[in-house]
């Protein structure tokens, strides 16, 4: 896959010794140092916690040029928003290390995860933000197109479509209310409906009333042009011109870690999502999943809320942890 590395600031570097994560024992080890990562880790290095994040760089939105939707950085790249949460988390002393975590266990001291060159961390705590991954349909052209002429999300990309000839490709009957969700950017839409199958008559005629038009031949590939998307193939030999397409990939969890810990979890339209309470806490006392790790449909400032909640309910626990071991240790002076 795909890597990147974050604008370098020298004075910010990387801590490059991955041996080093072992010689400490952290507060809070955080795997994933994406948007929710980040925001978890600079909320906890500001409360001046020792915050490990172990981060793969491989970030959902990393195939995007641009974002859109996140208040003050609409058309932002989002591994610049990366790089900038890495200088800030590193800033306020926070570690982050490039490294893929293999195994998350429960131990004694909290929980202890062991990385890819069988380096070990041990935090008091446990954040996970790995994100999620979408697995798009085996349609020649549309991996090449993803993030730029290919998307999955209206709220995210259906602004630029705003007036163009938008194709959706459905993927099942429920992805039905994407099409109708999309209608608001453009009269002109063209919904494929050969993956999803048969389309109940009804749905078919409100899709009509609508204004859309149904494709209903086996869409072969996409066709593009100067790199830029202009039509989709049917199996027949025609060529339907579209501007756009929005998709609909399944959606992978990357939560290994959770299931390692045995937390519990609920079946969601997306598939098996963790159990999380209101600031993200799982089933399993003292690890927290955020981002799309706890939610498939959170969007930037979503997993950034997420992060930030989650490192609230963290910190919270290790004051009221400090308070009640100093109000026992008075009580024992007291007792004396």
């Amino acid at each position: 896959m795909t890597k990147y590395l974050p604008t370098p600031v020298p004075e910010l570097a990387v801590d490059p010794s991955l041996r080093a994560i072992s010689d400490e024992r952290w507060d809070v080890v955080i795997i994933g140092g994406d948007t929710a990562g980040l925001s978890a880790a600079l909320i906890l290095a500001r409360a001046r916690r020792r915050v490990l994040v172990i981060d793969a760089q491989e970030p959902r939105n990393r195939f995007a040029p641009h974002m859109h939707g996140v208040l003050s950085r609409d058309g932002y790249s989002p591994l610049d928003l990366v790089a900038d949460g890495y200088r800030e988390v590193q800033a306020v002393d926070g570690v982050i290390v490039h490294t893929r975590v293999m195994e998350a266990r429960a131990v004694a001291e909290g929980f202890e995860v062991v990385t890819e060159s069988g380096d070990r961390a041990t935090g008091r705590r446990l954040i996970v933000a790995t994100g999620a991954r979408d697995v798009l349909p085996g349609i020649p052209g549309l991996a090449e197109q993803w993030g730029r002429g290919v998307f999955s999300c209206p709220y995210c990309d259906g602004y630029e479509a705003t007036g163009r000839v938008i194709g959706v490709l459905l993927g099942s009957v429920m992805g039905l209310h994407k099409a109708h969700m999309l209608r608001s950017y453009s009269t002109d839409l063209i919904v494929f409906t050969a993956l999803a199958g048969p389309i109940p008559d009804t749905d078919r005629q409100v899709l009509q009333e609508r204004g859309m038009r149904l494709e209903d031949r086996v869409v072969t590939h996409l066709v593009a042009t100067d790199n830029q998307v202009t039509g989709l193939a049917l199996a027949d030999g025609t060529v339907t011109t579209v501007d756009v397409v929005f998709a609909e990939p399944a959606l992978v969890s990357l939560g290994d870690p959770l299931t390692q810990l045995g937390v519990e979890l609920t079946d969601t339209p997306f598939g098996s999502w963790p159990t999380v309470d209101t600031s993200g806490k799982t089933s399993v006392d003292g690890v927290w999943a955020v981002g799309n790790a706890a939610n498939p449909a959170a969007l930037v400032p979503i997993a950034a809320g997420s992060g930030a909640t989650a490192a609230l309910a963290i910190n919270g626990e290790f004051v009221a942890e400090e308070v009640a071991a100093a109000t026992q240790q008075a009580a024992r002076r007291n007792g004396e």
